[in-house]
């Protein structure tokens, strides 16, 4: 079942009337619309990486605890999953452009009272939670707006842009960030981040087009919101099809990440002459540019066909090169590895234009949304469990099981990650 109109039929959307042409980026921002999206998926990440710094540094320097400055660090992601489990059928029940504007208001409201400095450590960290349980239904909500927008390959090269954007954005929100430390504190560097939520907001607002819901509004004794998104995630997860290419954007990418949970001490085991910190950050940096990289030459270069039939085989790259590790390789070829397998996360690509037609469009929003609270929750299982494995074992072995799981993953998702599901 194809979810995908025509563009004739989506005002503004950008025409592809042939499925098999490879788009172009000016295709893609040819759309006004889009790039409102884009636009504002951009401030909204450089906001959200400087209000994690500057809340971190803030929180240690009125605590001292190393501990809880990391919890301040990552309080902002650990309730995608809880939201994702009771609020997602918001995104489907609730008009995009509200829905989106109403969640950058509201961290607006959230970061000028972190600004005020008038609550304490605790009482902040709980405010930032609460806030980031609507966070997935936002995302789900921008997500699904994409098909929308942008149809046939161009789709598929729009959501490239947005993982190609994300990582590019950390990094210079990151940049950005500890500039702003330096000249403002970060009391400023969170006045400036309520700065990028309104600017955001207004994009939004007067960038796109009022949609009505995608599913009518619930009459009476239908079940709530928690209750209509348990329902639904039963609903896909009982798809064969769904669940098969849902389990296929979340096991190969997410183990990988497990290898970056030990980078840090794998590099202190090195001896390359730079300090910990220094050689981690080099790791890092590989695998984001591996990732950039492979995700702006498979969506923008290779056709559409031809990117689907190289998906189950990009999966293949994430694991085979980190296998590699088991030799402790010294710093430059590591990075060298950690790039040409993080490159392999462009076999998503080759799933977008396959999940799009197998979910119900009226329940569009949920499905993405699920689809990303997975890969989240993965991507912390495996960083967790290699964590625990580089306990009792030397950390390069853990990098190259990390690498062993997520071949073995694509191996067994074979079927999913090259079309024969239909």
């Amino acid at each position: 079942m194809s979810t995908s109109s025509s563009a004739a039929a989506r005002p503004g959307a950008a025409p592809s009337p042939d499925p098999t042409r490879r788009a172009t980026f000016a295709d893609v921002f040819a759309v006004p619309e889009f790039r409102t999206v884009f636009a504002s998926f951009g401030i909204f990440m450089i906001g959200e990486t400087v209000k994690m710094l500057a809340l971190s540094v803030l929180i240690y320097e009125r605590t001292g605890s190393s501990l809880i400055a990391a919890l301040a660090y990552v309080a902002g992601f650990l309730p995608h999953a809880l939201g994702g489990i009771f609020l997602l059928s918001l995104a489907d029940r609730w008009r995009p452009r509200v829905l989106m504007v109403g969640y950058d208001l509201i961290r607006l409201v959230m970061v000028v009272v972190l600004a005020t400095g008038v609550l304490p450590p605790v009482a902040m960290l709980a405010l930032v939670f609460t806030v980031g349980l609507v966070a997935p239904v936002s995302n789900a909500a921008r997500t699904a707006l994409l098909p929308d927008l942008l149809d046939g390959d161009a789709y598929v090269l729009g959501r490239s842009l947005f993982t190609v954007a994300a990582g590019a954005t950390q990094v210079l929100g990151f940049g950005v960030g500890g500039l702003l430390l330096n000249l403002v504190g970060p009391y400023g560097a969170l006045w400036l981040t309520a700065a990028t939520c309104a600017i955001s907001a207004l994009l939004l607002r007067f960038g796109l087009r009022d949609r009505p819901p995608r599913t009518a509004a619930p009459g009476a004794g239908a079940p709530g919101a928690i209750g209509e998104t348990w329902r639904v995630n039963r609903l896909l997860l009982a798809d064969r099809r769904v669940r098969g290419l849902l389990l296929a954007q979340w096991l190969p990418g997410s183990l990988l990440v497990g290898a970056e949970g030990v980078v840090v001490p794998y590099t202190a085991a090195l001896g390359s002459g730079l300090d910990a910190g220094t050689a981690s950050g080099v790791l890092f940096m590989a695998a984001a540019a591996g990732m950039l990289v492979g995700d702006l030459i498979v969506g923008r270069f290779v056709a559409p066909g031809m990117r689907e039939r190289l998906t189950p085989w990009l999966a293949l790259l994430l694991g085979v090169p980190m296998l590699a590790f088991v030799l402790n390789p010294a710093l430059a070829p590591a990075a060298a590895l950690f790039a040409l397998a993080t490159a392999g996360s462009a076999y998503q690509l080759g799933l977008a234009r396959r999940f799009l037609e197998a979910v119900p469009p009226e329940r569009r929003g949920q499905s993405f949304g699920l689809a990303g609270i997975g890969f989240m929750t993965a991507q912390g299982a495996a960083a967790a469990g290699a964590g625990a494995l580089g306990e009792v074992i030397a950390p390069g072995i853990v990098m190259a099981l990390a690498g062993g799981g997520s071949l073995l993953a694509t191996l067994l998702l074979w079927r999913w990650l090259s079309g024969k599901d239909a």
